[in-house]
């Protein structure tokens, strides 16, 4: 347990930006999951619009450094596989 106040405070901000961390993964995962369910039911319009949604929320995963560029590259370039072999 820190002393100091400085140190106090950093333990306190880590817990925040931990919580919030999580909060923006649960986000993306869920999105991802919401697009793979209308590619498995082999929805069209549907897999569409919740592929836009996932690419944002991942685009803006990797500008907030929840997920790293080259990991964000490989999840897009998956789902749009997916989408393509919906559109098929």
């Amino acid at each position: 347990m820190p002393n100091i106040k400085s140190a106090k405070k950093r333990v306190k901000v880590i817990k925040t930006k931990t919580l919030q961390n999580q909060m923006l993964k649960s986000n993306l995962k869920t999105v991802i999951k919401k697009f793979e369910m209308a590619a498995a039911n082999a929805d069209k319009a549907k897999a569409q619009e919740a592929y836009v949604v996932a690419i944002k929320k991942i685009d803006q995963a990797v500008a907030k450094g929840i997920l790293h560029k080259n990991t964000a590259s490989r999840k897009k370039s998956q789902l749009t596989v997916k989408l393509n072999a919906v559109s098929a």
